[in-house]
Parts: structure tokens; sequence; C-alpha cells
């Protein structure tokens, strides 16, 4: 009995490992996380050319919500339904965008499996993360020689933004775009000049992806590029390119 956790990358079905495309083609039964009931998953529309016909694909609802305790239902729920699937013989596969390691679902469904399900073997198959795609697209470095890079996931707390920061050489944003203005005026407090160079990106890889890169100074007071929640932007203390 095995399931196959899989990590579908940023977004482009071409930038899945060969051995996650593989898993895909041959899964009986393929299970992705969607925000709410009648959501498309973006998971399961990513790897859509790879699906077969005769695969079964079933959404996963994982609520959109800070609130631990009515999560935790939800995961042990999701968990359950996964585990009984394997347990029916199904090569079962579980999707996630980008990476499961990184402010995943699977990091969830995870824990409750090794807590209630341990007869089920368990095989991770890293993904391409969205900062790496965004690096790529943007032909900038995130870190060299001894440069620190920090990657905050979204900007609830601000004082903790400053702090991580005011350490750090670069910057990752992550997820919510919307919080992106705030961070751009927190940011000089935190060390970085007018200089500082900022990439703000949106639906990396994705067909409609946006990348814009300025000097922090030019995006003080006014409303950044990106509102989307899949969202990223870097901001690099001392660039030197």
């Amino acid at each position: 009995m095995k399931l196959f956790c899989v990590g579908c990358g940023p977004g482009d079905p071409d930038l899945l490992t060969v051995r996650a495309v593989n898993l895909i083609k041959s899964a009986d039964v393929i299970f992705a996380p969607t925000a709410r009931e009648g959501k498309p998953s973006i998971a399961l529309s990513i790897v859509e050319p790879y699906i077969s016909k005769s695969a079964k694909t079933i959404s996963l609802i994982f609520p959109m919500v800070k609130e631990k305790e009515s999560l935790k239902e939800y995961w042990k729920r999701n968990a359950d339904e996964i585990a009984s699937t394997v347990r029916a013989g199904k090569k079962v596969v579980y999707l996630t965008v980008g990476d499961p390691a990184l402010y995943s679902t699977w990091i969830y469904i995870h824990r409750e499996l090794a807590k209630n399900h341990s007869d089920i073997d368990i095989d991770i198959v890293p993904g391409i993360a969205s900062l790496f795609a965004f690096a790529a697209r943007a032909k900038m470095s995130l870190a060299e020689g001894e440069e620190t890079l920090a990657i905050v996931p979204a900007c609830y707390d601000l004082a903790k933004v400053r702090q991580t920061a005011n350490s750090c050489d670069t910057v990752v944003f992550l997820k919510d775009g919307r919080y992106f203005d705030s961070v751009i005026d927190m940011l000089g407090d935190a060390g970085f000049a007018d200089s500082s160079t900022v990439a703000i990106a949106q639906d990396v890889s994705a067909g409609s992806e946006m990348l814009e890169i300025s000097k922090l100074g030019s995006l003080r007071g006014k409303k950044g590029p990106a509102e989307k929640y899949f969202s990223v932007m870097v901001a690099k203390k001392n660039d030197k390119q």
C-alpha cells in the first residue's frame, strides 16, 4: 500500500519532473486540493495533459481560513479518504502546487497519515517551487556567496517581517500580492535603500504571467502591480547585477 505525493510545480505543465509525469499517467485515482466546493483545483489544471482517461480525479477541500480547529476536521477527513482509497488497492497520487515541503496542503495530510494511517507507505516527489521559477524568469540570483535568504509566506505581521528583512540580504515574499504595498513602505525601515532591486510577479509560468523589476524608490507611494493570491516578490538589499 503506497501513496505518492507529487509536487506539480508553479503552473507550467512543462515544469513537472519526468517521474511526476510518469506517476500521474499511471495513477488510478488522483487527489488534489481546492479552496472550496465547486472551485477548480489549480493542481489538477496543471497536470491535466498527463491524466489518463481512465483515472478518477477527486478535489479535496482545504478552506482558506486561519482558524485551526475547524481546519483540523478537514485535514483528518481528507487523510481518511485518501487512506481508504489506497487500502482499496488503487494506485493513488496526491497533488500539490509547487513543492510538497514548502507551505503546501500536503504537510497537514502527511501528519494525519503518520498519526492515524502509519501502515501506508509514502513516496514524496519534489516539485519546482514558484520562487525558483520566478528567479529563472527574472534572470536574477536569489543568493550568492555569504548572502542570506529569507522566505516569508504572507505579510500578516509587518513587525515580524521587518525583523526578518532587517537581518537578510534577500527576502522572498510568497502568496498574497495584496499585502505587497505595505511591504514596500516597510522595507526602507529594514535597511533597504531606494536603489535596492524589487521584482514582482504573479501567475509565474502560467499563461497570464506578469513580471516587473524596479528599484525600491520608484515603487514608494504607488500601487503595486500584483493583486492576486499566487504572487511573488523578491527584494534584494545589495543587488550586484
